[in-house]
């Protein structure tokens, strides 16, 4: 066993995991986050995905053990329960950007991050940006609309009034 020390959604938990526990399997299983989801197992869909000390990553590709230290923020980390949506989960809603909603808590924090990382963002930006998380319900046109209304409203797209 090894003993990991990771800040969640803002609250440390100190856990013993076995060294070959997955992220993902710690966050869903030992923390009881169900928000992230499991859906391929092999880092090709993006249903896992959550931030990693700021950054988007595919908590089925890395070991627990490798995030002690880190800080991590899930989708439930993401606005209060009893508050209003966070801005990007508030432009899914607007947009319909969700169908069957699988891939929806690891398409947000995808572009939480990408909102984050990039200066200014168009359609091809966004697309380029999110290529590593899929919708099986081809869903991508109005995820993209969603996050470039988010974008627009920071002054991220060309032409757009912040």
């Amino acid at each position: 066993m090894v003993l990991i020390a990771v800040q969640v959604n803002g609250t440390d938990h100190q856990d013993e995991v076995e060294p070959r526990l997955l992220l993902v399997q710690y966050l869903r299983e030992t923390l009881g986050l169900t928000g992230t989801n499991i859906g391929c197992d092999t880092s090709s869909c993006g249903a896992c995905t959550v931030l990693l000390n700021g950054e988007s990553v595919k908590s089925c590709t890395l070991l627990a053990a490798q995030a002690d230290g880190a800080e991590i923020q899930t989708i439930e980390g993401l606005a209060p329960a009893e508050g209003p949506l966070h801005p990007v989960q508030e432009a899914f809603r607007e947009n319909h950007a969700l169908q069957c909603g699988y891939c929806t808590p690891g398409m947000v924090m995808a572009a939480v991050s990408l909102l984050e990382e990039e200066d200014q963002l168009t359609e091809r930006t966004v697309r380029e940006g999110l290529e590593g998380n899929l919708c099986r319900c081809t869903g991508y046109h109005n995820i993209v609309r969603a996050v470039l209304a988010c974008a627009a409203e920071r002054g991220m797209v060309p032409g757009s009034v912040s």
